[in-house]
Formats: structure tokens, C-alpha cells, sequence
């Protein structure tokens, strides 16, 4: 089992046990605003399931029917994440307006507090391993997972210290208020994970900084070839995707052409971990003085 899956596993325990903790804080206290915490955490549970399986279906090696492997699968996840996000902001809205309509007091309130402080501790440490371990993996189910979590976290603070105040003041408005800006949170949320979700399944181009580092790279270790260029890279889930022309000497032999791909393969897979690369040759008359120079 691999450590991305591992990771998948984690999330979806974690996010039950959170579920559960806030669920109990809400029935406590009847706070709409502890509602709404309790119901964004329904969708961490769904999109940690839902990257489960979209990390296991990535990991699948490529086949006949998808020559180029599953690794989208995991930014169908994530869209599905983005999606769910938005419904759950819905429901929020609708709760906060309910209760608005018919404020009811806050019930225990600082044992229900401190239970919902538990719950988003928890949350905090999780989403902070799982941004950590997404960017070193490259795994935007993870990373989107993570992003959420920690959206949850900064609103249950901003849940909490919303619910202190409807106390202390008897501002029973101040609840379904608080509810209405977590949901408002959610939104905001929900459309960061989707954009960046859709740039992937767009073939958006890998960030600038990795598009320099691979120059980089070929510069270093394509001697006794002329340049290289038209270089093109993108990323698929776990994958990079690596493309560009190499141009070596008209004289040289397809042996010869053949050891300078596999020097500048092996550095690039020294360098990203999970790189795919393809290489076309060309003849030097085909140089367009422009692009990668080799060193």
C-alpha cells in the first residue's frame, strides 16, 4: 500500500472521529453556527472517500484502454470535493436563515465549545500533514483535502469566538450570523479547490519554477547535443508529463543520440521522482538558436 493511500486512509478515520466530536457539540448546545461546523465536516468525510478511491484508481498502472496511466483520476476528486463543498454551503444557508427566523438560546455553551475546540485541533494537525505530504507526493486529491481542512479549522475558530459573543451578549442574531459568513467561507473555499482541480484535467502548464528547474536540468546533462527546445511539461496527478526537441549533430549516430536521451531521462527522473519523457531528435540544421542551451 503505498503512502498516498495510507495517507487517504487517514483522512477519511480522522474525518469521521471530527464528525462525530462536533455533531455532539452541536447536540449540546443547539448552536445553528456549531451546525454548520458540524456539517462542513460531512463533506470532509465524503471528499476523504472520495480521494480514497481516486488515489487507489491513479495508482493503477497504465493499460491498453489508458496508455498514459489514471493519474487524472485524482482531479476528479477534487472537482467532486469543490462540488460538495458548495452544496454543504447551501444547507448552511438555509439553517442560518431558519434560525434566524427563529433564534433559540445557546445550551451549554462552553462545554460545547470545548468539545468543538477538540474536534478543530485535530483538524488542524491532519490538514497540516496532508499539505505537506500533497506537495511532496503531487497528489491534488491530498493537497485539496488538505487545503479544506484547514478552511474548517480558521472557521470553527471564527465559529468560536462568534458563539462566545452571542453569549456574553445574549445577541442571539450573532448564531445564524455566524453560520451565514461559515457557509460564505465554504463558498470561497469550494471554488479554489475547483479552479485548480479543472486546470489539471485542462493540462495547465507545471508552474514556472519547475519549468525553469527542468532547463535546467537538460542544460546540465545533454553534452555533446547542439540546444534543446520547445520544451512542454504538465502535470497529471502524481505524474509529469515531459516533452521537447533535442538537437545533436548531423553526423552523430542513433546510438550515440540514444545515450544523451537516456543521460537527460535519468536526470529528469532524479529530479521529479514520477517524470514521463519524450524526446524527439533532430538534425543541427533543424536549430532555432532559441531556448536551451547546452552546457
Amino acid at each position: 500500500m503505498s503512502r498516498a493511500i495510507k495517507i487517504a486512509w487517514g483522512s477519511l478515520a480522522v474525518g469521521i472521529v471530527v464528525l462525530g466530536i462536533k455533531t455532539l457539540a452541536w447536540a449540546l448546545t443547539g448552536s445553528v453556527a456549531l451546525l454548520s461546523d458540524a456539517l462542513e465536516s460531512t463533506v470532509n468525510v465524503a471528499a476523504a472517500l472520495a480521494a480514497l478511491i481516486a488515489i487507489r484508481i491513479a495508482a493503477q498502472p497504465a493499460d491498453a484502454d489508458h496508455p498514459f496511466g489514471h493519474h487524472k483520476a485524482e482531479y476528479f476528486s477534487a472537482v467532486l470535493e469543490g462540488v460538495m463543498i458548495v452544496i454543504a454551503a447551501v444547507v448552511i444557508l438555509n439553517e442560518a436563515w431558519s434560525s434566524y427566523l427563529d433564534p433559540q438560546p445557546i445550551r451549554a455553551a462552553w462545554t460545547g465549545l470545548a468539545i468543538n475546540l477538540s474536534a478543530s485541533v485535530l483538524n488542524g494537525g491532519w490538514a497540516w500533514l496532508l499539505l505537506r505530504e500533497g506537495r511532496r507526493l503531487q497528489s491534488p486529491a491530498l493537497a485539496a483535502d488538505g487545503r479544506h481542512l484547514m478552511t474548517d479549522v480558521v472557521s470553527s475558530v471564527g465559529v468560536a469566538v462568534g458563539v462566545i459573543a452571542a453569549v456574553m451578549t445574549g445577541w442571539l442574531w450573532l448564531d445564524p450570523l455566524l453560520a451565514a459568513l461559515v457557509a460564505v467561507n465554504v463558498l470561497w473555499s469550494g471554488w479554489h479547490v475547483i479552479r485548480g482541480s479543472v486546470g489539471g484535467l485542462m493540462d495547465e502548464s507545471v508552474p514556472d519554477d519547475d519549468l525553469e528547474r527542468m532547463r535546467s536540468v537538460i542544460a546540465d546533462s545533454a553534452e555533446g547535443a547542439v540546444e534543446a527546445h520547445d520544451l512542454r511539461a504538465r502535470h497529471a496527478g502524481q505524474a509529469s508529463f515531459v516533452e521537447f526537441h533535442l538537437v545533436v549533430p548531423g553526423e552523430m549516430s542513433v546510438e550515440a543520440a540514444h545515450e544523451i536521451c537516456d543521460r537527460i531521462e535519468a536526470a529528469l527522473h532524479a529530479e521529479f521522482h514520477d517524470a514521463r519523457v519524450t524526446i524527439h531528435v533532430e538534425p543541427e540544421h533543424k536549430a532555432k538558436h532559441s531556448g536551451i542551451v547546452v552546457l
